[in-house]
Protein backbone atom coordinates (compact mmCIF):
# COMPACT_ATOMS: atom_id res chain seq x y z
CA UNK A 1 0.00 0.00 0.00
CA UNK A 2 0.66 3.43 -0.68
CA UNK A 3 0.07 6.47 1.61
CA UNK A 4 0.42 10.61 0.90
CA UNK A 5 3.00 11.33 3.53
CA UNK A 6 2.00 14.82 3.46
CA UNK A 7 -1.70 15.98 2.69
CA UNK A 8 -4.64 14.06 1.63
CA UNK A 9 -6.02 13.30 -2.12
CA UNK A 10 -4.03 11.56 -5.15
CA UNK A 11 -2.20 14.80 -5.66
CA UNK A 12 -3.72 16.08 -8.96
CA UNK A 13 -6.60 18.15 -7.29
CA UNK A 14 -4.50 20.72 -6.47
CA UNK A 15 -2.10 20.73 -9.22
CA UNK A 16 0.57 18.88 -7.75
CA UNK A 17 2.51 16.54 -10.35
CA UNK A 18 4.81 15.48 -7.81
CA UNK A 19 4.50 13.95 -4.18
CA UNK A 20 5.90 11.70 -1.26
CA UNK A 21 4.15 8.85 -0.42
CA UNK A 22 4.90 6.19 2.71
CA UNK A 23 5.38 2.36 1.96
CA UNK A 24 3.39 0.05 3.66
CA UNK A 25 3.15 -3.33 4.00
CA UNK A 26 5.41 -6.29 2.54
CA UNK A 27 3.89 -6.42 -0.87
CA UNK A 28 6.75 -5.40 -2.56
CA UNK A 29 9.90 -6.57 -0.80
CA UNK A 30 12.97 -7.04 -1.71
CA UNK A 31 12.18 -3.81 -3.42
CA UNK A 32 10.70 -1.50 -0.93
CA UNK A 33 10.36 -1.89 2.40
CA UNK A 34 7.62 -1.07 5.10
CA UNK A 35 8.43 2.52 6.21
CA UNK A 36 10.13 3.51 2.46
CA UNK A 37 9.30 6.87 0.56
CA UNK A 38 8.91 6.92 -3.13
CA UNK A 39 8.93 9.93 -4.75
CA UNK A 40 6.11 9.70 -7.33
CA UNK A 41 4.98 11.64 -10.21
CA UNK A 42 0.75 11.98 -11.17
CA UNK A 43 0.08 11.14 -14.86
CA UNK A 44 3.71 9.79 -15.95
CA UNK A 45 3.51 7.82 -18.89
CA UNK A 46 3.73 4.22 -17.90
CA UNK A 47 5.93 1.42 -19.30
CA UNK A 48 6.20 -2.23 -18.08
CA UNK A 49 8.59 -2.84 -15.40
CA UNK A 50 7.43 0.45 -13.52
CA UNK A 51 6.19 0.79 -10.29
CA UNK A 52 2.89 2.40 -10.01
CA UNK A 53 0.31 4.09 -7.59
CA UNK A 54 -3.03 2.60 -8.61
CA UNK A 55 -6.82 2.62 -6.79
CA UNK A 56 -7.40 -0.59 -5.38
CA UNK A 57 -9.76 -1.86 -8.62
CA UNK A 58 -12.00 -3.22 -4.86
CA UNK A 59 -11.83 -0.50 -2.93
CA UNK A 60 -10.67 2.39 -4.76
CA UNK A 61 -10.74 4.51 -1.54
CA UNK A 62 -7.27 2.48 -1.01
CA UNK A 63 -4.10 3.36 -2.57
CA UNK A 64 -1.80 -0.06 -3.38
CA UNK A 65 1.84 0.30 -5.08
CA UNK A 66 2.60 -2.15 -7.36
CA UNK A 67 4.88 -3.29 -10.65
CA UNK A 68 2.87 -2.69 -14.05
CA UNK A 69 4.02 -5.70 -15.60
CA UNK A 70 2.02 -6.02 -18.81
CA UNK A 71 -0.52 -3.67 -21.36
CA UNK A 72 -3.08 -5.94 -21.41
CA UNK A 73 -6.85 -5.32 -22.89
CA UNK A 74 -8.81 -3.41 -20.68
CA UNK A 75 -5.70 -1.79 -18.54
CA UNK A 76 -2.41 -2.95 -16.73
CA UNK A 77 -1.31 -6.59 -15.49
CA UNK A 78 0.15 -5.60 -12.45
CA UNK A 79 1.98 -7.79 -9.82
CA UNK A 80 3.40 -7.61 -6.30
CA UNK A 81 7.73 -8.20 -6.09
CA UNK A 82 7.00 -10.40 -2.79
CA UNK A 83 5.63 -13.42 -4.52
CA UNK A 84 4.09 -14.59 -1.35
CA UNK A 85 2.11 -11.18 -0.53
CA UNK A 86 -0.78 -11.75 -3.51
CA UNK A 87 -3.09 -8.75 -3.60
CA UNK A 88 -1.76 -7.97 -7.36
CA UNK A 89 -3.83 -8.70 -10.72
CA UNK A 90 -3.63 -12.54 -9.56
CA UNK A 91 -6.63 -11.75 -7.55
CA UNK A 92 -8.51 -9.18 -9.10
CA UNK A 93 -7.75 -9.23 -12.96
CA UNK A 94 -6.07 -6.11 -15.66
CA UNK A 95 -6.51 -2.59 -13.57
CA UNK A 96 -8.34 0.03 -16.01
CA UNK A 97 -5.59 2.48 -17.03
CA UNK A 98 -7.46 5.37 -15.12
CA UNK A 99 -6.63 3.74 -11.80
CA UNK A 100 -3.41 3.92 -11.89
CA UNK A 101 -2.92 7.38 -10.47
CA UNK A 102 1.15 7.81 -10.74
CA UNK A 103 4.87 6.19 -11.63
CA UNK A 104 7.43 6.08 -9.00
CA UNK A 105 11.00 7.56 -10.12
CA UNK A 106 12.56 7.57 -7.06
CA UNK A 107 12.80 5.26 -3.50
CA UNK A 108 14.54 6.74 -0.40
CA UNK A 109 14.88 5.20 2.98
CA UNK A 110 14.25 7.46 6.20
CA UNK A 111 17.38 6.87 9.00
CA UNK A 112 17.10 5.24 11.59
CA UNK A 113 17.60 5.38 15.36
CA UNK A 114 20.15 2.86 15.28
CA UNK A 115 21.97 4.69 12.51
CA UNK A 116 22.93 7.41 14.43
CA UNK A 117 27.08 6.57 14.48
CA UNK A 118 29.00 8.37 11.96
CA UNK A 119 29.82 4.82 9.87
CA UNK A 120 25.86 4.42 10.34
CA UNK A 121 25.35 7.70 8.58
CA UNK A 122 27.44 6.81 6.22
CA UNK A 123 26.11 3.45 5.31
CA UNK A 124 22.96 5.13 5.54
CA UNK A 125 23.91 7.54 2.60
CA UNK A 126 25.08 5.03 0.37
CA UNK A 127 22.09 2.82 -0.18
CA UNK A 128 19.28 5.22 1.40
CA UNK A 129 18.41 7.04 -2.08
CA UNK A 130 17.59 4.44 -5.17
CA UNK A 131 16.09 5.41 -9.00
CA UNK A 132 13.22 3.14 -9.54
CA UNK A 133 13.60 2.24 -13.29
CA UNK A 134 11.94 -0.65 -15.46
CA UNK A 135 15.39 -1.21 -16.58
CA UNK A 136 17.30 -1.82 -13.02
CA UNK A 137 14.13 -4.11 -11.51
CA UNK A 138 15.53 -6.36 -8.42
CA UNK A 139 12.04 -7.98 -9.39
CA UNK A 140 12.68 -11.38 -10.99
CA UNK A 141 8.92 -11.82 -11.39
CA UNK A 142 8.36 -9.22 -14.88
CA UNK A 143 6.65 -11.71 -16.54
CA UNK A 144 2.67 -11.63 -16.45
CA UNK A 145 1.20 -14.97 -15.66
Amino acid sequence: MAEPAQGPGDGRAAGVRFQVVEVTGPSMVPTLYHGDRLLVRYGAPVRPGDVVILRHPFQQDLLVVKRATERRPGGWWVLADNTFAGGDSTVYGTVPEDLVLARAHLRFRPLRKDQRSPLGVLGWAASAVRPLSAERSASRRLRAR
